[in-house]
């Protein structure tokens, strides 16, 4: 199973380690062609805004955009939860989306990066417990339209959502030593 890692800017290596760990062969994605060969996506935490302009410089974001139209199972994490969404709350006024989860995201919504946190979510659709969730300059969701699943929220704020073949989540798995999530991620693939 060949999962594309978007490796414009961000968390793009711990999710490569994550992914190659439960056997899946993680491709760092920075061109068109690097999308032709992948069976699902990872979009990482970073900065949203700088994430955005990547994706339309490099000529990566109407392919990313085609894939994702097409049904491609995709992972958005942090940055990747608000690329992922419908509308951008507080971005930039030029910052595009991929409308891929009808969400509506609001940016650095739980703080600065002094106000970082670690939860433990509990997560019905994960065994083994509670899920240790990092939260740096995390984001929540505000508006959740109809067809898009919770399956976390902290505070009363979703922060783990699923939307067809797309999941996203305000935090980054990928800094835990829980791999579960991208276990899960992967299962549902097959």
């Amino acid at each position: 199973m060949k999962v594309g890692v978007l490796a414009l800017q961000g968390a793009f290596a711990a999710h490569a380690r994550c992914l190659r760990a439960l056997g899946a062969e993680p491709l760092e994605v920075r061109t068109p062609a690097h999308l032709d060969d992948v069976d699902a996506l990872v979009l990482p935490g970073g900065e949203s805004t700088t994430m955005s302009m990547l994706l339309e410089s490099s000529g990566l974001f109407e392919p990313v955009a085609e894939r994702l139209a097409d049904g491609l199972p995709t992972l958005g994490t942090c940055a990747g939860m608000i690329l992922l969404g419908t509308e951008i709350l507080d971005g930039r006024p030029d910052q595009r989306c991929f409308a891929a989860v009808d969400i509506s995201v609001r940016r650095n919504a739980f703080g600065r990066q002094v106000d970082s946190f670690e939860a433990d979510l509990p997560l019905a659709e994960l065994d083994g417990g509670p899920f240790p969730a990092v939260f740096i300059r995390a984001p929540f969701v505000e508006r959740v339209g109809e067809g898009v699943e919770v399956l976390a929220t902290v505070d009363g704020h979703p922060v783990l959502c699923r939307q067809g073949a797309v999941t996203v989540a305000a935090f980054h798995p990928e800094l835990s030593d829980d791999n579960r999530l991208h276990q899960a991620f992967l299962r549902e693939m097959i």
